[in-house]
């Protein structure tokens, strides 16, 4: 993985987790605000396991190619699902039909690409 896409993954899961905070902020003083905590934990899960698929592809322990699709599947499925849930809590609609579960499939495809990236050899 080059020194620029690693820098890009630690700087996106910065971002993702700032905006889990602060959605989780906003969930807590927020009136009917279920879907923020729901987006909240997503940004805050998905931003761990960005740096952590990043350490892990630095060490070598995960198949490149294959780490590095998961852990940018990780920043796009996290920011469509949480993308969506808080437009729908802000502005009344989603951000496109299905972006929630669709950010959700990825997510899930993601996390078995970091499996796989652990089976796979170089």
């Amino acid at each position: 993985m080059t020194p620029q896409a690693t820098r890009l993954l630690i700087g996106l899961a910065g971002l993702m987790g700032a905006a889990g905070v602060a959605l989780a902020a906003a969930s807590a003083h927020g009136t009917e605000a279920s879907r923020l905590a729901t987006a909240s934990s997503m940004l805050l899960f998905h931003a761990t396991a960005i740096l952590a698929t990043t350490a892990l592809l630095a060490r070598g322990l995960l198949h490149g190619g294959i780490g590095l699709i998961a852990a940018f599947g990780f920043v796009i499925a996290a920011t469509l699902f949480a993308g969506d849930l808080t437009l729908r809590q802000y502005a009344g609609h989603s951000l496109f039909p299905y972006a929630a579960p669709t950010g959700g499939t990825l997510m899930i495809l993601s996390w078995l690409a970091v499996s796989v990236a652990a089976a796979v050899r170089k």
